[in-house]
């Protein structure tokens, strides 16, 4: 039987309320740290290369998880988890403290799909089954630091492109190698989370059109 976005979204917060509490950061301590971080995403966080993603402004509890899942293997990525292995709870709380309270950039969008793609983000396709972005990231993007849903709000098109399709590849269990495919999201290892069943029903052009209008939102 599938489950309700409702059900999943319960299930991924009581899987983060399990998972235990994050340490509490220390901003100057992780300025100190990302001098490491500052060639992929930049000193502050806003990164200049279109594929490495903005962490200025990202809620801390999301910057957490996905660095404390790249080091103990639950996210796969060839440059994030060498950087994140033999880094502490501690030290992973004070990196995500830094990022998450430094300025975000924007994008420029490209008008020509900014329509369909705001129209997919609040409104989803009911027809095909795509549920809304903004249900879980807010109506301007700006996630959910309880939940520790991401903010998307001004995030490099390339790479939301990128991450949508790999929650995609998992969620329809594509035969591609495992670093192509993003599984870190679940509430229980081996089940599908929100973003591969969402993800699961996106084509591409609704991927190109989602990331374009996401970049630019804010």
């Amino acid at each position: 039987m599938k489950k309700s976005l409702a059900a999943l979204v319960a299930g991924l917060v009581v899987g983060l309320a399990h998972a235990g509490p994050m340490p509490k950061g220390d901003p100057a301590a992780g300025q100190m740290m990302a001098a490491q971080c500052a060639a992929c995403h930049g000193a502050d966080g806003n990164s200049v290369a279109p594929t490495f993603p903005r962490l200025a402004g990202q809620n801390a509890r999301y910057i957490y998880k996905q660095l404390t899942d790249f080091r103990d293997g639950r996210r796969l990525n060839a440059l994030m988890q060498p950087m994140a292995m033999g880094k502490s709870d501690q030290d992973i709380a004070n990196l995500a403290a830094y990022f998450s309270t430094q300025k975000a950039g924007v994008d420029m969008a490209d008008p020509a799909t900014v329509a369909a793609g705001e129209h997919l983000y609040r409104g989803g396709d009911a027809k095909r089954g795509v549920t809304p972005c903004a249900g879980c990231h807010g109506p301007a993007g700006r996630g959910n630091s309880l939940a520790g849903f991401p903010k998307l709000g001004g995030q490099h098109a390339d790479y939301v492109k990128a991450q949508l399709t790999a929650f995609r590849a998992a969620g329809r269990d594509d035969s591609v190698p495992p670093e192509q495919k993003r599984m870190n999201d679940a509430a229980k290892a081996g089940d599908l989370g929100i973003m591969q069943m969402v993800a699961a029903k996106l084509s591409d052009k609704d991927i190109e059109k989602l990331a374009n209008f996401v970049s630019g939102l804010h």
